[in-house]
């Protein structure tokens, strides 16, 4: 893949340190039949802030585990100046870390005793905006809570290198204020995965591009959105590149063809004419595949006559507990209620409760098929392939409905017959929502289904969703994604009497 001189300078005019981290020539794959990187060459500056960029399922989150040595290339070498820390801000707590104090999740962070841990933890914890007892367990914090620690936990061992794995993940507002502040502020090296454009274009300097189909690293400067239109304007230019050389193509195998049926001399003028068409195909540019975009989709809804859900009450969480408040509403077929809130006020834990009927003050009514969209997929089957928990669903479908179902969300081939457990954050959303198509509920519950999804697909999603004609319930803090989406009903946990 050639490089342009614009591209072989990139950092050069937004950083002037030392070259930090660099790829050379670097292949990767978990399987020796697909691979994600092939002879990837690439470098950042110190002080450069980095979007990683790619389709769902490139690799992106494997980048970030290659530069932390818990994978390594299986050809070429990534070199990290000599003594450059490390550290990551990830998407979700492990399982052991759910069971830690807040005290020792930090400590963890370490592979030595910190004597001055205390201050060092109070420190972080204001610069991510968060109260935070020091013996209170990681389990008991919100999804939104949960991320400002994990991104506290990175920032307390002052790293050189900065990586963030989807740090606006369950974010409000506030959060994603706060983090965009720091990050301007920040002066050291920063590399960013997230689908989050405007977030992104408030700090970053320029991309790294991982194409799904060339498998190397693409280097882009300039601001976010302007990378964005970048990559669209080489996409034309390469489709126009290719439609002039496929009718070049066309016109001299006309020619080839007819030379030869002369015989002759004119056999010897054909057969240079088809060396020259061999020269032509070399030169065409393959169609990248991360330009796609699911298509438009429906989801259709159970036809019922009942209420889907009857609200008596509910609940917020402040200082750990469970404080009651009022709130009538009856959701019928057609509604779209949204539940607002600051992080930590209970939002994902109503929808946990309301979900599993264990709160008397909201009933789902019985016989109602329910799609569920959890932050954590946890309602998916990690152990089963894609394919299966699609056919868990489509009690009546064909092989070929479920499997046409999985392909307008780019659920195709390997991935179809993979573990659930194999897929990116990014694939599972989609298999989420193929599953929804196949369902046909008659409520929606919505956890944040715009986390981990690709930017180019969110106005596909949202647009089913607004025409989505049972009932739904929704919590999201990306106000963009939200405003695409009819709301008839509106609970704001933060403001309820």
């Amino acid at each position: 893949m050639a490089i342009s001189t614009a591209q072989a300078d990139f950092f050069n005019t937004m950083a002037h340190g030392n070259i930090i981290i660099r790829f050379n020539e670097v292949s990767f794959g978990y399987q020796h039949n697909r691979p994600l990187l092939e002879e990837a060459d690439c470098s950042v500056r110190e002080g450069a802030k980095v979007t990683i960029m790619g389709q769902n399922g490139a690799g992106k989150s494997t980048l970030f585990k290659l530069l932390l040595g818990e994978l390594e290339p299986t050809e070429g070498s990534i070199a990290i100046e000599k003594d450059a820390s490390i550290a990551i801000a990830r998407q979700v707590l492990s399982r052991e870390q759910l069971e830690l104090t807040v005290k020792d999740f930090f400590e963890s962070m370490f592979d030595r005793k910190v004597y001055d841990i205390d201050p060092k933890i109070a420190e972080v914890l204001e610069v991510v905006n968060l109260h935070a007892p020091l013996d209170r367990q990681m389990k008991t914090f919100s999804g939104g809570q949960q991320a400002r620690l994990l991104l506290a936990s990175a920032l307390i061992q002052e790293p050189d290198i900065l990586l963030l794995d989807e740090p606006t993940n369950n974010l409000d507002k506030a959060g994603i204020a706060h983090l965009t502040a720091y990050l301007k502020a920040y002066d050291k090296t920063c590399l960013v995965i997230s689908h989050d454009a405007e977030f992104l274009n408030a700090f970053t300097h320029g991309v790294l591009y991982l194409d799904v189909f060339t498998r190397k690293i693409e280097q882009y400067t300039g601001d976010y959105f302007k990378v964005v239109e970048e990559i669209k304007r080489r996409l034309e230019r390469e489709r126009s590149q290719n439609a002039r050389l496929e009718k070049d193509i066309s016109n001299r195998k006309e020619q080839a063809n007819f030379f030869a049926q002369k015989g002759g001399k004119l056999r010897n003028v054909a057969a240079t004419m088809r060396e020259k068409i061999e020269e032509l195909e070399e030169d065409k540019v393959d169609i990248r595949r991360e330009d796609k975009t699911i298509p438009a989709f429906t989801i259709g809804n159970q036809d019922i006559s009942h209420p889907a859900v009857r609200f008596e009450s509910v609940f917020i969480v402040k200082d750990h507990k469970r404080i009651g408040k009022k709130f009538e509403l009856i959701l019928r077929k057609k509604m779209h209620l949204l539940i607002t809130g600051p992080n930590g006020i209970g939002k994902s834990t109503l929808l946990e409760a309301l979900y599993n009927g264990t709160e008397k003050g909201m009933k789902i009514e019985n016989g109602t098929i329910i799609g569920y969209y959890r932050q954590d997929f946890s309602t998916l089957d990690f152990d089963a392939s894609a394919y299966d928990v699609l056919k868990e669903v489509a009690l009546d479908a064909t092989d070929q409905d479920i499997r046409g179902a999985a392909a307008r969300f780019l659920i195709t081939g390997d991935l179809l017959a993979a573990k659930v457990s194999s897929l990116s954050e990014g694939q599972k959303g989609l298999l989420s929502f193929a599953r929804f198509t196949l369902q046909k509920p008659g409520l929606l519950i919505l956890d944040e289904p715009t986390n981990h999804i690709n930017f180019r697909h969110l106005p596909v999603i949202a647009k089913a969703l607004d025409k989505y004609e049972g009932a739904m319930i929704l919590v999201s803090h990306m106000p963009e994604f939200v405003k695409q989406i009819r709301i008839d009903e509106e609970l704001d946990l933060g403001k309820i009497g």
